[in-house]
């Protein structure tokens, strides 16, 4: 492990202000024929979509050969890239019927939520941090899975900016008690908002496999050192802010995953991370631990894409090959 330095020419693209790939027709299109005709039907349209972005997406595919070579093995081929995609193109369509609450579509299991549910009901609130990995609207069956199952409220810390077209779709076809509430990051007072979240039993949720753009100035946002960690068999950079945040929150952090198991299945898994809820006093034992409970979610994320290696949506120059 090594600490980067910030003015480095290979610092972390900054991935939250690139435009999205989308269309508001193609989008609504495709919302409409879910809704109208089914999952059955309205999954037959994420063939010609996936093909699409293999064929004329020449960076994304670049970069997700790049790491099912490492996932895999290195005689992937365009069959490999094309169920990735598919995959994902599979999670977004889901993410509509989640929404709507159509949960009678799918076979979701649920692992490890007994120790979360138990820290958000007790007032703690849970502090679960994930990667862009399968679908983060599946843990909404923590919420559904019975007419018993505890009331949880689940809140997601992201940069909206990046997504703005298919977001504001989602929204207005979503059932209000299905929506997950958003903290926005890079704003003067998310660091409150989360307390207050926490602190009223509710779950939030952070994806940490990309480094947080403008955390050396950006109000809003915890600062962090970017740590360059050995990930699949090559030296990658995670931001340990998320960790500094549940430190100086003192929470317990979970890590969170919503697996893509293929047809309907989802499988929502949750593991202890790291347990901050006390306050470290000693500098120097504040950051081995911060650097251990880093280490940890990296060889928790590595060990999930070598699983799972399909389920896995980071399209961006990961390990700062291009830069090179």
């Amino acid at each position: 492990m090594s600490v980067v330095d910030p003015s480095d020419n290979q610092r972390p693209a900054d991935w939250s202000r690139k435009p999205e790939r989308s269309n508001m027709l193609a989008l609504r299109v495709i919302v409409w024929i879910a809704l109208t005709c089914g999952r059955r039907v309205a999954r037959l349209v994420l063939h010609p979509i996936s093909v699409y972005f293999l064929l004329f997406s020449p960076s994304a595919r670049r970069n997700i050969k790049r790491y099912l070579q490492r996932a895999i093995g290195p005689n992937v081929g365009w069959r490999d890239g094309y169920r990735l995609l598919y995959a994902f193109a599979s999670t977004v369509l889901d993410r509509v019927y989640f929404l709507r609450g159509r949960w009678d579509l799918f076979d979701v299991s649920i692992n490890g939520n007994v120790p979360v549910e138990a820290e958000a009901l007790a007032g703690r609130g849970a502090f679960l941090l994930g990667a862009h990995m399968g679908s983060f609207e599946a843990l909404g069956a923590c919420k559904h899975r019975s007419p018993d199952a505890p009331r949880l409220r689940a809140a997601m810390l992201m940069f909206p900016d990046n997504a703005r077209q298919i977001t504001a779709i989602l929204n207005a076809i979503s059932l209000p008690e299905m929506r997950p509430h958003v903290i926005a990051l890079g704003r003067a007072n998310s660091m409150l908002a989360l307390r207050d979240w926490l602190d009223t039993g509710g779950m939030a949720g952070l994806l940490a496999d990309r480094t947080l753009p403008g955390q050396e100035g950006d109000p809003g946002v915890q600062r962090g050192n970017n740590l360059s960690i050995p990930f699949l068999g090559k030296p990658a950079i995670f931001n340990d802010g998320p960790f500094r945040l549940a430190v100086l929150l003192r929470r317990q952090v979970y890590f969170m995953s919503g697996l893509y198991l293929g047809g309907a299945r989802y499988d929502v898994q949750f593991e202890p991370l790291a347990d901050f809820s006390k306050r470290i006093t000693d500098p120097a034992e504040r950051e081995r631990r911060i650097l251990e409970a880093v280490e940890t979610y990296v060889a928790r994320l590595e060990y999930l894409c070598r699983k799972y290696p399909y389920n896995w949506f980071n399209f961006h120059d990961f390990w700062l090959e291009d830069a090179r």
